[in-house]
């Protein structure tokens, strides 16, 4: 791979409350950690479950069983990678409102902010929506 390629960080929107979609959010969000980019999560709507300490609010979160006996790295495998490698999670102050989740049932480190400081932190950053 070249050198010369600027390494900008990652911008994830997490819009929907599914497993699948939160899932592959971690796994792009990992993945480009363990590539040296920087990554922010934000979850909105119902993909602020992903960012809570129990995320089985997400539609269809029992799939991470048969996820992780494909073979392929579980949920909360992911989540820790994603907190270990320093990225960026913040949920959406409507989401919560919208899921009647408080910011008390989110994890250690989540930031709870609007749109306008989602888009504030995502300036320069390829935004990916799912």
């Amino acid at each position: 791979m070249p050198t010369d390629i600027p390494r900008e960080g990652l911008a994830i929107l997490l819009l929907d409350g599914g497993f699948e979609r939160a899932h592959y959010a971690l796994v792009l969000a990992a993945g480009a950690l363990a590539v040296d980019r920087k990554v922010l999560i934000f979850a909105a709507g119902h993909g602020v479950h992903a960012l809570a300490r129990d995320w089985q609010g997400l539609r269809d979160a029992g799939a991470d069983s048969a996820t992780q006996a494909s073979g392929v790295a579980g949920f909360e495998v992911l989540r820790d990678a994603v907190q270990a490698l320093d990225g960026t999670l913040m949920a959406c102050e409507s989401g919560l409102r919208l899921t009647g989740l408080g910011a008390d049932a989110l994890l250690p480190g989540v930031t709870v902010a609007g749109v306008p400081a989602f888009l504030d932190a995502a300036r320069g950053r390829q935004v990916i929506s799912l």
